[in-house]
């Protein structure tokens, strides 16, 4: 099906698909039809042009359709909105149901009338996406929506945008680390007014509207085109392509000292590599890295966007950044190494032969961030850490006397700690890293926080003197505070039923365990199932992850990860405090192995899932 419309006398035509097993009437053709697929995976540019266009659609009052639907099994929200493969999200009305149920959730003055921001991290479905959440939005009375140019806009930049232009919220198009392409996973979550992912009360009223949802408020409007700046409107309805770098950029400059960085990028004898992973960073990354910090422009690698991520897996970690670290490892590797994941809120930093854990990474930037990073001059407000991370984060709040906070896994528990005012750094062991300065973790930032770090270490080094590494860093680290060994196990994609018995069966040895109990050589301090109460809003979280905590300070945390599209993925958290100094350099999975023999062993992870290998080890 095809149709036209003239706009200030330029005639647009789009081609139209229709849904599988449509039933409505042809009149609902802009709301009940997808755009054709009919290209290749393609590379995203976001170059702005250099007048941004204005048109003016129509002035009369639009027309809104109500669409019947009914509701669909399998939209709960997880810790990082709702994830599925695409084909699941192309199905009729799957994603219609979940934004209406959305609209549905919000107390109305939340959005009518206001405005939104719209992005995502340029994966495959996205575009298509973009329009039916445009033409919802403006069916449930949003009154206008910033969105990105080709629909792109990093998860940090879209909180960004939202504090900076006093947005309602914003809606982001990812499925973060997880593969992209029409086999693979998408994703959609809202995030609030001051732009941190919705709280549990909004995500849970989410869930249960999708379980009784009967109509879809939509509006007949044509596609937007989202490959050139500027604003359309329809009645009293606009829509803003923005350039989806540039209010980012301007709050990093905010941020860091960009010229004492530019002095340690543009030294002969310092080399810095960014892999963007085809994924959305690559969008940031000559514009922050190459254009304004100075970084040679072969420092940039897989620097374009793409819908299938260049058929990779874009999360930043040991296994599937392998072209990044063989890179690093090799012989005569770069001084400092970074890459980010899918939408640009994870990061992993290496040095010449040198990972740096992401446990150690949040710690290392809070004991540096007063003297390094001009947004701290006054010192941070508060640390916190999500349970799961090592506590190396915990002795650099315990040497400063600063407030210290243990959270669950997921961005949105950090928020109302930093809306508080008590929290100014923060990070998962998720290669997760980030501050007040937005609401959500931020890949791009923890970089240039690296940076910041290693170029006022080496301020004073003339020409010819050795630079301190990352290395040195890290080690200077330890020995101030103690090594925390840290490392994760994840079992992807497990039977879900088995992963599920698995954890009822160490929950069951939680209720059974006694403090004194011996463990091979360990013996236990307390077992639970962590729980928390949040300190601003007396809200709790519970069942988020089996610990056993023994006398030596060493844990063991199982939890089932939210984050993936199918099955279940199971992760095991070892950690063990190592004060000596002579045995900081050891292997952590030398140091930790009587540590995971046990943890295997206590699960009967084998038994329960089949699995004899873990599919990552960081």
């Amino acid at each position: 099906m095809a149709f036209s419309i003239k706009i200030d006398s330029v005639l647009f035509s789009t081609k139209l698909t229709p849904l599988p097993n449509s039933s409505f009437s042809n009149n609902n053709f802009a709301s009940l039809y997808l755009p054709s697929r009919q290209f290749p995976i393609r590379r995203l540019s976001i170059k702005a042009s250099s007048v941004p266009s204005t048109s003016t659609a129509s002035s009369q009052a639009i027309k809104i359709i109500s669409i019947p639907t009914k509701p669909i099994e399998g939209q709960k929200t997880g810790t990082s909105g709702l994830r599925k493969k695409v084909k699941v999200f192309m199905e009729e009305n799957y994603l219609h149901n979940w934004i209406q149920a959305l609209f549905n959730s919000l107390p109305p003055e939340d959005y009518k009338d206001g405005l939104l921001v719209l992005g995502g991290d340029g994966r495959y479905f996205n575009r298509e996406a973009a329009q039916i959440i445009i033409k919802i939005a403006v069916g449930n009375g949003v009154g206008k929506i910033l969105v990105g140019k080709e629909g792109i806009m990093s998860t940090p930049a879209v909180s960004a945008v939202i504090r900076k232009r006093k947005a309602n919220g914003g809606f982001i198009m990812s499925a973060s680390h997880n593969p992209g392409g029409p086999e693979y996973d998408w994703g959609i979550k809202f995030n609030y007014s001051s732009g941190q992912p919705a709280p549990e009360t909004i995500t849970d009223k989410i869930y249960g509207n999708t379980l009784s949802i009967s109509e879809i408020k939509m509006v007949d409007i044509p596609d937007i085109d989202l490959s050139c700046l500027g604003v359309t409107t329809y009645g009293n309805f606009s829509v803003e392509v923005v350039d989806p770098v540039s209010d980012y950029l301007e709050l990093m400059e905010n941020v860091f000292d960009f010229q004492l960085i530019k002095s340690l990028l543009s030294r002969p004898d310092f080399r810095f590599t960014f892999d963007a992973m085809h994924a959305v960073t690559g969008a940031y990354a000559k514009p922050i890295f190459v254009d304004k910090l100075g970084a040679s422009p072969d420092s940039i690698s897989n620097g374009t966007p793409l819908e299938d991520f260049g058929h990779g897996h874009p999360d930043p970690n040991l296994t599937y950044a392998k072209d990044l670290v063989s890179i690093m490892y090799g012989a005569n590797g770069p001084d400092f190494g970074a890459a980010s994941d899918g939408d640009g809120d994870r990061n992993m930093i290496l040095g010449r032969s040198f990972f740096v854990t992401p446990s150690d990474s949040v710690a290392i930037i809070a004991a540096n961030a007063q003297e390094a990073i001009p947004y701290f001059q006054s010192g941070p407000k508060g640390l916190a850490r999500s349970m799961p991370t090592s506590g190396a984060l915990d002795r650099v709040a315990e040497k400063l006397n600063l407030p210290f906070f243990e959270v669950p896994t997921g961005w949105k528990f950090f928020g109302n700690l930093m809306d508080a005012g008590k929290l100014s750094i923060c990070g998962e062991e998720s290669f997760g890293t980030g501050s007040d300065h937005i609401r959500e973790k931020d890949g791009i930032w923890a970089v240039i926080a690296w940076l910041s770090i290693l170029a006022y270490r080496n301020k004073d080094k003339k020409p010819g003197e050795k630079l301190l590494s990352v290395a040195d860093v890290v080690k200077e680290h330890w020995a101030t505070y103690g090594r925390n060994f840290f490392s994760r196990y994840d079992y992807e994609e497990c039977e879900s039923a088995g992963a599920n018995k698995m954890i009822e069966y160490l929950r069951d040895l939680v209720s059974e365990s006694k403090a004194g109990e011996k463990y091979g050589n360990y013996v236990l301090q307390f077992a639970d199932d962590f729980s928390y109460t949040d300190p601003v809003d007396g809200s709790v979280a519970s069942k988020q992850g089996v610990r056993f905590v023994f006398t030596d300070g060493s844990r063991i945390i199982y939890r089932l990860s939210g984050t993936g599209s199918a099955g279940a993925t199971v992760r095991i958290y070892i950690e063990q405090f190592e004060p000596d100094v002579s045995k900081h350099e050891m292997d952590a999975q030398v140091a930790l192995k009587p540590l995971i023999d046990l943890a295997l062993s206590l699960s009967k992870l084998k038994d329960f899932t089949g699995r004899e290998k873990p599919t990552v080890i960081t």
